[in-house]
């Protein structure tokens, strides 16, 4: 037991100082030593005034001191580099005496790097988007928020005329740009003969060059889509259909009837955009999206603007003033329509909203979700997920290095004792085995950068993203080593003080380190380390459960045996109807239908919001329901197959069904109807003259509730209407051989619409392709599990070796006492079962908190069942166990006699 006292080494210590010994390494040094011998010296019953001062004559007084702190700051300095040679010799050669143990931290280092390196990747260019743009800090899209009743929208659509209010009002605003998404187009030129189906097509006007930051490499920027008919195409578009000349002044046909003549050609659009657009078709000309660009309604929003502010201009400010012209502008047109005493304040005191807001360029990708983005944005709290990953990763891989150096302390005391005999300070210790961490940290470095580059492809192909290692970036190379550094000196800094700190007398005489402390801290980081993968577990079989409920839950009608045929207007004028009824004439195909919206949710499928209310009612805030209406003909609900829960289907031999509709249960509920069918609603509209008119339609059926949307939303009130909208023609078959049969319908298309691509897609891909994102999800959580996992089972591998190491005489002993091997596993399998159990029970609440909050963003989701926790305990429980087993079985089968004679 330790005489000396707290206040024996504040005395020590500060008698140090007075004599000069003011190096702070070398006065912990000194203070170590001292105390050694003080402690010794009081061991033998000297008062501590007499074993101080005999301690002092051993190292020669305050002369004896000061010289040994003057040879040491001058070795330090004269012999850095012999030092530091040293030190890389002997972490070598003591790295190369442990393979075992330097293979795993290594291998177990670099795996969590190279997940940490390309999740950095992957999170930098996400906070990149839309940054290239030279004004991107002044340019804001207008995003509308709506409630009405009960249904609340958030979007990007405007009104055309609002942006040039918007500029006339406000000084603020330098410049607007306005884009209309019109879908995919059929496009030619005037050579070709063959369609070519194009996506990224856009309407916008001339401004759009002004505000944003793309490169026009031939025409004139600040007049390209200003000409009549003025068609800008990217890079990749000339070269595709003008290869080896010069694009601009060419012409270029659209669906077979819009001829455009190109006037720019632009380069390509960057990964790090939120739209990549390929054809910018300019709103003047004689085209009907002309019109519709200069019409002065407020209540038809089709149009996304952004506007870009002047230098200096508050965009906060800015915002505060919008209320007021949003009241100006739309609760006057809302008046209009409405008549009677609707005002626009009324229309908010009955709790309804509507309202427009800034959205800064570069928050598009990470921070929005609204109907009408141009593709699919990111989201912020999937980058913090991802991030929460890789420094997970990273933890465990970490403390996999921390409990390995420690578990060694024993085996290291007699290296550690003797280097201090022979006049090691404490300082050098330490840095010796910081050398041995940044070693390994630099090994694991250097594997990872090759790991990463080798697994970049597959995480590209799975996240939709063009990563790459950026080898030539001085920022990447100095970061890279200042992690090196990092890495290896948080990973080491603890055992290297643990290590040093060693008692040499102690260890000479054979005596055994004391590692309650170190023991206890290293059962705690294998506790954090098991539970973190028992929240990856836990994480990813929830996200894998999701999917499969979704994917197997009723959807409200039959997507199976259902084949769409996409771009059908390609038949125009005269064919779309021909080619349903010869296809319906093929063997194997049951029924058909001409329709522009199905059920699911496809590319380019536009869908219509329109806000009705009930016939001999007020349109007041209270009686308004809004919901989707779509086009459909005779035979939409019998091919889809949905259930008519009341009235009947369209009928052919009832002509006045063109001003009839079927809605959805959520409709009729909404609306308030306990018998809906013969019910009449009621929609205002604008003529095409411009005039303030009203709709009429009959309710004549209600239909179950069905998913139209992925499962995050509710179902919402929908209206099926008769209609030639001609997007695409759907088909349900009962052959086992659709290949056959979609030959079959090529060869009736190629007969009806020569020379344009047949597009098609089977319904059920169409409804997978809508939960790709959870798909990706599930995939990329199993990858860093299983990262997870494996690292986390090398540590315990590793751990139980050293373990069973140090209990080399306790199990012999037990051996020659009689206990059975059984019961020695059973006894080493246990210690590693209580953290096993610990790490469920401390990480279980936190793994619940996690998927309660991800499950909460679905409108429909299976809860949290009991299998989340079972599945994923038999899982680390099994592996853990066959870690430890496999260290275990040797110790326990060695032979007694030869335990006790080594020990």
């Amino acid at each position: 037991m330790s005489m000396i006292t707290d206040e024996h080494i504040a005395y020590i210590s500060r008698d140090l100082h007075y004599r000069g010994i003011v190096e702070e390494h070398i006065q912990h040094e000194m203070l170590d030593h001292l105390c050694e011998q003080v402690d010794a010296n009081m061991t033998k019953g000297q008062r501590f005034i007499d074993a101080y001062e005999a301690a002092l004559i051993s190292l020669g007084y305050s002369e004896g001191l000061l010289k040994t702190q003057s040879l040491i700051i001058k070795s330090e300095h004269s012999n850095s580099l012999t030092m530091l040679h040293n030190y890389v010799t002997v972490a070598l050669r003591n790295l190369s005496r442990q393979k075992i143990y330097t293979l795993i931290n290594v291998f177990g280092l670099a795996v969590g790097l190279a997940a940490c390196l390309v999740i950095g990747l992957y999170i930098v260019q996400e906070f990149q988007f839309d940054s290239h743009h030279e004004y991107a800090d002044r340019i804001y899209r207008i995003d509308a928020h709506a409630k009405i009743g009960v249904n609340e929208f958030d979007m990007t659509y405007r009104s055309a005329v609002e942006a040039k209010d918007l500029q006339e009002t406000f000084e603020e605003i330098e410049a607007t740009v306005r884009f209309r998404q019109m879908g995919s187009y059929l496009v030619k030129t005037a050579e070709g003969n063959d369609n070519v189906k194009e996506s990224n097509v856009i309407w916008s006007e001339g401004t759009f060059f002004k505000v944003f930051s793309v490169p026009v490499l031939e025409g004139n920027a600040a007049t390209a889509l200003s000409q009549p008919h003025g068609v800008a195409i990217s890079k990749r578009m000339a070269d595709k259909y003008y290869s080896g000349k010069s694009a601009v002044g060419q012409p270029i046909i659209l669906d077979n009837a819009r001829y455009g003549i190109v006037s720019a050609v632009f380069e390509d659009m960057p990964a790090t955009s939120h739209f990549h657009f390929d054809i910018i078709i300019a709103f003047n000309g004689d085209w009907p999206i002309a019109r519709e660009a200069a019409s002065t309604d407020y209540l038809t929003e089709n149009f996304i603007t952004y506007i870009l502010l002047k230098p200096g201009a508050d965009a906060r400010a800015l915002g505060e003033k919008l209320p007021r012209f949003i009241k100006q502008h739309v609760g006057d047109a809302l008046a209009r329509a409405m008549g009677g005493d609707f005002s626009f304040d009324k229309f908010l005191e009955q709790g309804n909203r509507y309202s427009i807001t800034l959205r800064p360029l570069r928050d598009i990708h990470l921070h929005s979700n609204l109907k009408g983005e141009f593709e699919p944005n990111g989201s912020i709290s999937y980058v913090y997920v991802i991030a929460a990953v890789g420094i997970v990763i990273l933890l465990i891989a970490c403390i996999n290095f921390v409990n390995l150096s420690t578990a060694r302390a024993n085996t290291r005391a007699r290296e550690v004792g003797i280097r201090k005999a022979m006049g090691s300070l404490r300082i050098h210790l330490i840095r010796q085995f910081l050398t041995e961490s940044l070693l390994v940290s630099s090994a694991g470095f250097l594997i990872a950068l090759i790991m990463a580059w080798l697994f970049l492809p597959w995480f590209n192909h799975l996240a939709q993203r063009d990563l790459n290692i950026p080898w030539a970036s001085a920022t990447f190379i100095v970061i890279i080593l200042m992690s090196t550094i990092s890495v290896g000196v948080v990973a080491g800094l603890y055992p290297a003080f643990v290590l040093s700190a060693f008692n040499p007398a102690k260890v000479l005489k054979g005596e055994r380190i004391r590692t309650s402390g170190i023991s206890a801290f290293r059962n705690a980081l294998v506790v954090g380390q098991l539970g973190l993968t028992v929240l990856f577990t836990v994480v990813t079989l929830a996200i894998m459960q999701q999917l499969r409920f979704m994917q197997h839950k009723n959807l409200g009608y039959e997507k199976d045996h259902v084949i769409i045929i996409h771009d059908t207007y390609a038949l125009r004028p005269n064919n779309v109807n021909p080619f349903k009824n010869e296809v319906l004439n093929l063997q194997g195909v049951s029924t058909g239908t001409v329709s522009g919206y199905v059920p699911v949710e496809i590319e380019n499928a536009g869908r219509n919001n329109n806000t009705f209310w009930e016939e001999g009612k007020e349109p007041t805030g209270e009686n308004l329901v809004t919901f989707q209406r779509w086009s459909g003909d005779h035979d939409y609900i019998k091919t889809f197959g949905m259930k008519l829960l009341a009235g009947r289907d369209f009928s052919k031999d009832i002509k006045t069904d063109d001003q009839a509709v079927i809605i959805n249960e959520s409709a009729a509920r909404q609306f308030g109807m306990k018998d809906p069918v013969g019910q009449r609603i009621v929609k205002f509209d604008v003529g095409t003259q411009g005039q303030e008119q009203q709709q009429k339609w009959t309710i004549i059926g209600v239909i179950s509730d069905f998913h139209f949307t992925t499962m995050k939303e509710a179902i919402l009130p929908l209206g099926i209407f008769l209609g030639n909208t001609d997007g695409s023609v759907s088909f349900r078959y009962k052959t086992d051989n659709p290949k056959e049969l979609i030959a079959q319908m090529e060869n009736v298309w190629k007969r009806l619409a020569p020379n344009q691509p047949f597009n098609y897609s089977f319904m059920e891909n169409d409804f997978a392709n809508m939960y790709q994102a959870e798909e990706r999800l599930v995939k990329i959580f199993t990858l860093f599990s299983a990262m997870a996992i494996i690292i986390a089972c090398l540590g315990l591998f590793a751990l139980a070796s050293f373990v069973a190491q140090q209990r080399t005489r306790e199990i012999g002993i037990r051996k020659a006492l009689g206990a059975t091997v059984e019961s020695i596993l059973l006894l080493l399998l246990k210690d590693f079962g209580k953290l096993v159990l610990v790490a469920f029970i401390v990480f279980s609440p936190v793994a619940y908190f996690a998927v309660s909050s991800w499950l909460s963003s679905y409108a429909y989701n299976p809860g949290i069942g009991p299998s989340l926790y079972v599945i994923p305990a038999i899982i680390i429980s099994t592996i853990a166990a066959a870690a430890v087993l496999v260290q275990s079985i040797r110790a326990a089968t060695a032979n007694p006699v030869a335990s006790l004679r080594n020990e």
